[in-house]
């Protein structure tokens, strides 16, 4: 009898560690070419094709369609994948997919769920439809430029690739830079994808904080994922002797581009950059102000990455002072050579160790943003809370080393009396509860209002955990969006009473809704304040007692018509004024909420508000401000000015907000 074997957990394939670029030079050939562990897809398919991408090799330029890689196919699994190469397609397509898996791994590990990529929305007979996107295309040489970019609206990466204009010790005129072979930028740009998965609203731009954390996310994650190839690890940390505060690999994303763009160093730098006037590396100190004087998105975001990592390195040095200590011993001349090859060992461990947890702390955060309008700020409160929540134990202040960083950064929340933990975490369900019922003396209701989302709202719940189909997940978070709108708007007064307690405005009396506020018709031929559910996802957190639970993770906006104009904001506010559901003002105001419900007692746990309600003068007169340009910035993450391209009638370059981006950044 024939025993059957299991599928392997894993398939190895060789990736570049950073770039080509470093495997030319003597230092670092060695590390640069590294083989790492990608999860087992049964049915992967040529190309590769699998459950959540599909690499599709065709170069529109040349016009040139690439003969897809079979990963399936004997001879590469035993040479664990295509070797690497600059002038091999398949390797170029086996980049992709190994890096960007990898990514897709780091999610779905840090929140306890398969991951999803944005619905394509489509509209049906003057109603708007969702349908699921199983794959997200990867387009390896897709456009002949100094640039790569996710596009929401094709629901793909195209990387770009263009030759060396100029000569240095860095770069040799007519060679060509392949941004897929670029490890730091497919991370990046994959995170740019699962990240709007989560929060489609994050690419719309309403203060000076939303494309820098965009950006800011995805330098995140590509930074922390050095730290998971122990290779590169224990290298760096020889060559630096542990301090990993100097100018390291560890600190610094897509080093070929950025030489090759002409900057002379790597595209980014957590730590520090190269010095103009003295040409050597150095350091960037924490400065409270400077945040108050940058708001083009990448030197914006460059300030969170440089909290986070500076966090990281406060946690890093505090873990591993003891080794110091016990490896000098009375020797004062200890580490003035190289490192021992054990404590090298340890202290690329202990750097491993911290890294994954900050990694895991900033990815589950984001499930404990607002669903629109994020700031710096209350990125700290998510990720302080999601962390409470995770892990109630702070071992080894990882908490305390955010808030620091973060208070030396000068990036802080508004509306808070103060940086202790208890202070940044978001309020939870009970604490609102008490405050609506106390406002309207019904504090003898309480205890109905906890039970009637038990009885009323998840009457079941479904498998989602890692192993279950997506779409038939989507399909249940689907329906059950659909259950719980229809609980806020149409069920009693327990259902209306949550709606205020979220901060949503269902009422549609003029002094509440706005004429502007989008509406739509009820069942009983009534106009009220419209409310959108566009999303509904599971996550876990780790209780008290240890064990894991798994919370329902709700996003409900609405939305109100803006003008750029405040006089005509005016009219159109005035009383009676009646708008038909196809016309629109100079751009969207919109407000709204995150809620977090335990899937066990089917409470609600944490209610994480916009600033303002809907019907709030004060927010949208904010967003004006910014979309004009006249708070104090310039309202514009291209140069260009999104009042000005919004008047002009330009709106379809926004459609591609990336790639508008990234093209900023490489000119």
């Amino acid at each position: 009898m024939k025993l059957l074997s299991p599928p392997p957990a894993f398939r190895r394939l060789r990736i570049f560690t950073f770039d080509p670029s470093l495997s030319s030079y003597l230092e670092t050939a060695g590390i640069n070419e590294i083989t790492i562990p990608v999860v087992w897809e049964k049915n992967l398919r040529p190309g590769p094709i699998g459950e959540y991408l599909e690499v599709i090799d065709y170069d529109p330029a040349s016009n040139t369609g690439y003969f897809p890689v079979d990963l399936n196919d004997p001879n590469l699994l035993a040479l664990d994948g295509v070797a690497p190469s600059e002038s091999n397609p398949q390797f170029h397509q086996q980049m992709v997919y190994a890096v960007a898996m990898t990514t897709i791994n780091q999610f779905e590990r840090a929140l306890g769920r398969v991951a999803f990529w944005t619905d394509k929305v489509t509209v049906e007979s003057g109603e708007m439809k969702d349908y699921f996107v199983r794959r997200l295309r990867l387009y390896p040489h897709a456009i002949r430029d100094r640039n790569a970019y996710y596009s929401p609206s094709k629901k793909a990466i195209l990387f770009g690739y263009f030759p060396v204009t100029f000569q240095d010790k860095h770069n040799t005129p007519g060679t060509v830079v392949f941004t897929c072979l670029s490890h730091d930028i497919i991370a990046h740009e994959v995170t740019h994808a699962l990240l709007d998965g989560v929060h489609p609203r994050f690419n719309e731009p309403t203060n000076p904080d939303v494309l820098a954390f965009h950006e800011a996310f995805s330098d995140i994650v590509a930074l922390f994922q050095h730290f998971s190839y122990p290779s590169v690890l224990e290298h760096q940390i020889s060559r630096t002797r542990g301090d990993l505060e100097s100018e390291s690999l560890l600190g610094q994303l897509a080093q070929q581009f950025g030489k090759a763009t002409g900057r002379g160093a790597a595209l980014r730098d957590a730590l520090g950059g190269i010095n103009e006037s003295t040409g050597e590396w150095e350091m960037r100190k924490p400065d409270p102000h400077v945040l108050s004087g940058i708001f083009e998105p990448h030197d914006r975001g460059a300030i969170l990455v440089a909290a986070i990592f500076r966090a990281f390195l406060v946690i890093y040095r505090a873990r591993t002072s003891d080794l110091f200590r016990i490896a000098a011993g009375n020797n004062a001349s200890a580490f003035q050579g190289e490192l021992h090859p054990d404590l090298t060992k340890r202290l690329a461990a202990e750097a491993s160790k911290c890294a994954d947890r900050v990694l895991q702390m900033c990815i589950r955060g984001i499930d404990y943003c607002p669903p629109v309008d994020i700031t710096f700020g209350n990125y700290l409160r998510a990720v302080i809370t999601a962390d409470l929540d995770f892990a109630p134990a702070d071992e080894g202040s990882y908490r305390v080393a955010f808030i620091q960083s973060f208070r030396e950064w000068g990036i802080y929340p508004g509306g808070i009396r103060s940086l202790g933990v208890e202070s940044l975490a978001w309020p939870s369900g009970e604490e609102k509860m008490h405050d609506l019922l106390a406002k309207y003396n019904r504090l003898h209701e309480e205890g109905k209002y906890k039970g009637y989302l038990k009885d009323n709202l998840l009457s079941h719940t479904n498998n989602w955990g890692l192993e279950s189909d997506r779409l038939a997940v989507w399909e249940s978070l689907s329906l059950l969006r659909a259950k719980l709108w229809t609980w806020l708007m149409r069920g009693d007064h327990f259902g209306q009473g949550y709606a205020e307690l979220f901060g949503l405005i269902t009422d549609n009396q003029a002094f509440l809704a706005p004429p502007t506020v989008y509406r739509t018709k009820s069942p009983d031929g009534s106009i009220e304040p419209a409310v959108e559910i566009h999303s509904a996802r599971p996550t876990l957190r780790r209780t008290l007692r240890g064990a894991l639970q798994t919370d329902l993770v709700i996003e409900i906006t609405q939305r109100r018509r803006g003008y750029f104009d405040p006089e005509e904001q005016k009219r159109m506010d005035e009383p009676g004024v009646v708008f038909q559901s196809d016309q629109h003002g100079d751009f969207i105001y919109r407000s709204g909420c995150t809620i977090m419900i335990d899937t066990t007692s089917q409470e609600v746990r944490r209610i994480i508000r916009t600033a303002g309600t809907i019907s709030d003068d004060d927010e949208l007169e904010r967003v004006r401000k910014f979309l004009c340009g006249d708070s104090g910035s310039s309202g514009n993450a291209f140069d260009a000015g999104i009042a000005l391209s919004m008047r002009s009638g330009f709106s379809s370059d926004f459609e591609e907000p990336f790639a508008l981006l990234h093209m900023h950044q490489s000119n």
